[in-house]
């Protein structure tokens, strides 16, 4: 897993990692913008309603906190949703500087399948930290593990995410459930691991690229 990280950090400076890294913030930060605008327009639609009147002031105060929260609260799942579509260059960039021969035989996921694996990625985080929303305040309430239960459902959910992008180039559809039971465990520390990059601040914006490009070394090494 060190071994993992280490060559990961180390192709941070590649110039196809950085084109993903450029275009997947841009897309977040867009995807983000929007958002805005949409509780912009909806404050300023609320206050004619309700209010006889809007108020851009603070229709805009209200369009940048909820922003904001947003961003804290669900950077992970567009961060995550976003690498998806670009998973092929980050996974592809990493195979042809570590394991050419596998480049050789991988196959490419495509636009719309890495498009459809990332939005499924953000929705099962979203759904699924939703659904637990009550046991983390209930064990916030009473001071007792609410980190690491939201770092064991996280880890699980990266980990599957993660790995199924590497392992999409080169397993059939009927061979990757087989695999995931075999791997659950390693996949499991590799969630881990990007959990906890995302909860970095600053860090959390390389997250979804070290954590796929992790997921590549481990899943060839595993391989060998």
């Amino acid at each position: 897993m060190l071994t993992a990280l280490a060559l990961s950090i180390g192709q941070l400076g590649d110039r196809r990692i950085l084109r993903v890294l450029a275009k997947s913030i841009a897309v977040t930060l867009i995807l983000f913008a929007l958002f805005g605008v949409g509780v912009w327009w909806g404050t300023r639609a609320a206050l004619d309603m309700w209010a006889g009147g809007s108020s851009d002031a603070l229709a805009a105060a209200v369009a940048v906190v909820t922003t904001a929260l947003a961003l804290w609260l669900a950077f992970r799942a567009v961060g995550i949703a976003v690498i998806g579509v670009f998973a092929d260059e980050v996974v592809g960039a990493v195979e042809a500087q570590h394991y050419p021969a596998a480049l050789a035989s991988a196959r490419e996921v495509g636009f719309a399948g890495s498009t459809m694996m990332g939005l499924r990625s953000a929705v099962r985080v979203v759904a699924v930290n939703a659904a637990l929303l009550p046991v983390y305040i209930v064990l916030l309430a009473t001071g007792v593990g609410t980190a690491a239960a939201f770092f064991i459902v996280n880890g699980w959910l990266l980990g599957r995410d993660l790995g199924d992008m590497v392992a999409a180039r080169h397993r059939p559809v009927s061979t990757m459930r087989d695999w995931r039971k075999a791997t659950r465990w390693s996949r499991f520390a590799l969630g881990l691991v990007a959990t906890g990059l995302f909860v970095v601040p600053l860090v959390n914006i390389l997250a979804p690229i070290i954590g796929a490009a992790m997921a590549t070394h481990l899943y060839h090494r595993g391989k060998a």
